[in-house]
């Protein structure tokens, strides 16, 4: 079938040049929370979005230009220039551990991931290396911080910019650092933005029980993940980013961005925790070999990604309830259209502490206890597992207290003001 035939019969598949199979953004049907309450038309929608792009791109280009110190003659409209100062001041301290994702999102109007991420790509001295035209690039990262839905709880830009923070704090360990070359760095940072990309807000089960086009798409296989990937290397061809490049210099950055996407993929977590365990225990990590940087750029996006759990109380219990928040509205979705309700998503029986609880004891606790290991146990390492087990500690004694007092309250799993404030008061490890 020719490739016009294909994008007329709406397959999400276009196969470039390099014979890698991306996705077309938004070729496959949205699924959008909104049907709970009947309310936006998905033509309204899909003009919105189009036109929240064309004024999105000016406002980060405009943005962008004050944060790198050219201040246009009508600074005004855009963003105040007190919170451009502290956005400034912010990014001086972006490889600092307590960056504070949530706060920096409101210094940038909402535009955390683009500000970032030319931001970083200038200080690990990308744009000039690769050659990178600075429209080009910020056209780029506005189309990847535009294709999170904001709706999401979790799963949006904020969550990406996160995980980019994290990155780089990685990037920077010594016994990764001294190894990597500049289009690992570049590989580790896009992989960390475009993870996520396009994330409807559900599950893989979801997608497959409700028998969603990309299931079937993927044949029931790291089905978000390859659509994260895939997502990402139709906007790269889309901006034409990297088309400066030689063809096997973007043939084979397409293929390490999939690698490092689904990789992410939590099914696969034993996969890649066995393998690390082997390679720190018979010590035959040489990362003068690329094949091995590669898998340890694999671990630091996989610690990335789920490292709220390690990040300081404020932060994490903000991340924790918004990914609890996604998991209940799944719950409610299925309960609406009479499915079984997935594991963690029952917002009576499931709460917050207990899924909190369970996560870092069986996912996070023993990958960062590996990457410790690697690290040489690094004061941001031991920062890291330090905050792990306080937090732990604290999610513990929350639920200690709603088990105390649910015989006469619900299991909303929600914590209080007063809760945290007795929290708070109480000695951590």
């Amino acid at each position: 079938m020719k490739r016009e035939e294909l994008l007329l019969n709406g397959d999400a598949r276009v196969r470039g040049q390099t014979g890698v199979v991306s996705e077309r953004r938004g070729s496959y049907p949205f699924i959008d929370f909104r049907l709970l309450n009947n309310t936006t038309l998905s033509g309204e929608i899909g003009t919105k979005k189009k036109v929240k792009r064309l004024l999105s791109f000016q406002r980060y280009f405009h943005a962008s230009r004050l944060l790198r110190g050219i201040v246009p003659q009508a600074s005004l409209y855009l963003l105040d220039e007190d919170y451009l100062g502290q956005a400034r001041h912010m990014l001086s301290k972006v490889g600092m551990w307590d960056f504070d994702i949530f706060l920096f999102d409101r210094l940038t109007n909402g535009n955390s991931l683009v500000t970032l991420l030319c931001h970083l790509f200038n200080v690990h001295g990308l744009i000039h290396h690769f050659q990178l035209d600075m429209v080009t690039l910020h056209r780029f990262f506005v189309m990847v911080q535009e294709d999170y839905h904001s709706q999401n709880p979790y799963h949006n830009a904020v969550h990406a910019a996160d995980v980019t923070q994290a990155m780089h704090c990685y990037l920077r360990e010594p016994k990764l650092a001294n190894f990597l070359t500049p289009s690992d760095i570049m590989l580790g940072l896009l992989a960390a933005a475009a993870h996520d990309v396009d994330h409807p807000g559900v599950n893989q089960p979801f997608l497959i029980k409700t028998k969603h086009h990309l299931a079937s798409l993927y044949q029931n296989v790291s089905v978000l993940e390859n659509h994260h990937w895939r997502s990402t290397i139709g906007m790269l061809r889309e901006s034409r980013l990297l088309a400066h490049l030689p063809k096997e210099v973007t043939q084979d950055i397409e293929q390490q961005l999939g690698s490092l996407i689904l990789a992410t993929d939590i099914n696969r977590q034993n996969e890649f925790l066995i393998r690390l365990k082997s390679h720190l225990d018979n010590q035959d990590l040489r990362l003068e070999d690329a094949q091995d940087r590669h898998f340890m750029l694999q671990i630091a996006l996989k610690c990335a990604d789920i490292c709220n759990p390690c990040r300081v109380w404020d932060l994490s219990k903000q991340w924790s309830e918004r990914v609890c928040e996604e998991f209940y509205r799944q719950g409610d979705l299925e309960q609406k259209f009479e499915l079984e309700i997935s594991p963690l998503c029952n917002q009576q029986k499931d709460t917050i502490p207990s899924i909190q609880i369970g996560f870092m004891t069986y996912i996070v606790e023993p990958l960062f206890e590996r990457w410790a290991q690697f690290t040489g146990n690094t004061p941001l390492s031991e920062n890291m597992l330090n905050h792990l087990r306080r937090n732990k500690t604290k999610w513990r004694s929350l639920l200690h207290k709603q088990h105390s007092s649910s015989r006469s309250n619900d299991h909303s799993g929600q914590v209080t003001g007063s809760q945290e404030q007795t929290l708070n008061e109480e000695e951590t490890p």
